[in-house]
């Protein structure tokens, strides 16, 4: 995976944004480390879904492009898929959630892909999409447990390290895993004493309880405000690749995610949506005994309705 996320950069190049890293004094010395922020919430669409999604689709052959591409997704990377398609003339189709936040569908919508929707209580996504592809000879890009994307994916931890040098810690959130999986490979490789930590809602610790009893386990829509990350399990893909190379897994509350989000927001200017904040909300509320690290934070990315984090954040006291 290590060379197929080198691979991805030189494909993503001219693409992908290089995204900033930001730090600041104020959340060290609130977190007692030395932190940087690689913020995915400036890349394109406004999540690191379009790395991966533009890495797979640029990889396919003429006849697969031709043809047209379908997905599932909750919103990030329907909307990934449809940007990835307008740019390189690809037909999409992504099938989402009927309670996907409003502000997601309207983007992906807005970047041209033909939207299905359907009810994740009584409706499996999967069954809907290999209909299509019988159909209409689709090429299914799912939103995660793909190589293409999967490496993809992997380049936000590349660029990171290239900027930053040497990290102790890095921090990925999860809910499929391609991010995780991605960023874990290729810092294990590039990095190997860097401890690669995932973390999750603790209403959605699928992953949590898959990587620490080496058994897959499942979560139906788990209810968690981190909407991004109610995948209901890891991948054939994802769950090996964090296994290897990920060193261990976290779990924090949706109010400590919330908090952390209103923290970014607030002090540091930077928007987040709730699954954005969840990498950072375990050093945010010192959940581990870190002291003068240097860490590494993946902000997955900054999609969110403001109304909605108006009222979240309507009973947070400053």
């Amino acid at each position: 995976m290590y060379s197929k996320v080198i691979e991805a950069s030189k494909r993503l190049a001219g693409a992908a944004h290089k995204t900033p890293v930001f730090s600041s004094r104020l959340l060290n010395e609130h977190a007692g480390n030395e932190i940087y922020l690689k913020c995915e919430n400036f890349q394109r669409m406004g999540a690191f879904k379009f790395r991966g999604a533009y890495n797979a689709l640029s990889n396919l052959t003429p006849e697969a492009k031709a043809k047209g591409v379908v997905t599932y997704s909750s919103g990030n990377h329907a909307q990934a898929i449809a940007l990835a398609g307008k740019l390189l003339k690809v037909a999409t189709t992504v099938i989402v959630p009927n309670d996907a936040p409003a502000v997601k569908l309207k983007a992906a919508q807005g970047y041209g892909a033909s939207i299905v929707l359907y009810d994740r209580e009584t409706v499996a996504r999967e069954d809907i999409a290999k209909q299509m592809i019988a159909d209409h000879g689709y090429t299914l890009i799912p939103p995660f447990d793909h190589e293409d994307v999967i490496a993809g994916q992997g380049t936000a931890a590349m660029e990171l390290l290239d900027e930053v040098g040497s990290l102790d810690y890095l921090f990925v959130q999860c809910g499929g895993g391609g991010l995780l999986s991605g960023c874990a490979a290729y810092t294990k490789n590039a990095l190997p004493q860097c401890q690669v930590y995932g973390v999750e809602p603790d209403t959605a610790d699928d992953a949590t309880k898959s990587f620490k009893t080496g058994t897959l386990h499942t979560a139906h829509n788990p209810p968690t405000i981190a909407d991004g990350l109610r995948t209901p399990a890891l991948g054939k893909l994802t769950f090996p690749l964090i296994r290897q190379y990920v060193d261990d897994m976290i779990t924090v509350s949706d109010d400590e995610i919330l908090s952390t989000m209103y923290y970014l927001w607030t002090r540091l200017k930077i928007v987040v949506e709730p699954s954005g904040a969840v990498s950072l909300a375990p050093l945010f509320h010192r959940k581990l005994p870190l002291q003068g690290k240097r860490v590494g934070v993946i902000l997955s990315g900054g999609n969110v309705d403001v109304r909605l984090a108006g009222e979240l954040f309507a009973n947070i006291s400053d």
